[in-house]
């Protein structure tokens, strides 16, 4: 598989932005990325939703990086998926409908400032566009692996409800996830998550909102041409 060529230095005379291979600690060095990432989760806190803030998007960042590199794709599409996977919900500002092409549209300045690609923020913001499972689809590798990595994000500490009497289901269902690990064998092509779950929580309580997340899943693996699986507790449910 072809690897990005990420540097290419401005000609004297020419209009073009000098390009640089931009990295996920230049993005996190600017203080209006991580304001932006810190006021999306606000606004989704005030709004009743779990937690999108700085946990959530360093975890989907350093997953949707590791799946990448442990199928033995380029590094540097691994630090596009890093980057996505921090920048996707940047867009829960503006409302939580079509977050994910809000979120790009935020993100396009930001990477163009950085002097990123034109090819490379395309990926970025292609990825970052179809990360919902409403209407999104993995559309590359870097897409698929963003994908993955953020559904597969579901754990106790996401609940921001502080009453459990007030908890909607998906405060039901991340407060009963005890763990929660994507793993990949690489030689199987096999993508797995692995989620220990309080046994109280019903499955339908699950399904109800996760199953339309894991087909999600299922056809992001088959971009990277593994299957994927899930399991609660051992068994396997997907």
């Amino acid at each position: 598989m072809a690897g990005f060529c990420p540097v290419r230095r401005r000609r004297k005379g020419s209009t073009d932005i000098e390009q640089t291979a931009v990295t996920l600690d230049a993005l996190t060095a600017r203080g209006d990325v991580r304001q932006f990432v810190e006021s999306a989760n606000h606004a989704l806190r005030a709004m009743g939703y779990t937690e999108h803030g700085e946990r959530h998007v360093r975890l989907v960042a350093a997953v949707a990086r590791r799946v990448l590199l442990e199928l033995d794709y380029p590094e540097r599409d691994a630090d596009l998926a890093e980057i996505a996977g921090y920048l996707h919900d940047i867009g829960n500002i503006a409302g939580r409908s079509h977050h994910g092409q809000t979120s790009a549209l935020l993100a396009f300045p930001i990477l163009r400032e950085e002097g990123m690609s034109a090819q490379e923020i395309a990926v970025v913001l292609g990825a970052i566009g179809n990360h919902e499972e409403e209407y999104g689809e993995a559309i590359s590798p870097v897409s698929a692996a963003l994908i993955l990595a953020d559904k597969s994000d579901v754990h106790k500490s996401r609940v921001q409800t502080e009453d459990p009497a007030q908890y909607d289901v998906h405060d039901r269902v991340n407060a009963a996830v005890q763990r929660s690990e994507l793993v990949v064998e690489k030689d199987a092509r096999l993508i797995v998550l692995e989620l220990d779950i309080d046994e109280s929580i019903t499955p339908m309580d699950y399904f109800e909102i996760f199953l339309t997340r894991m087909v999600m899943c299922r056809r992001a693996a088959e971009i990277l041409q593994c299957r994927f699986s899930l399991t609660a507790n051992g068994q396997r449910l997907l």
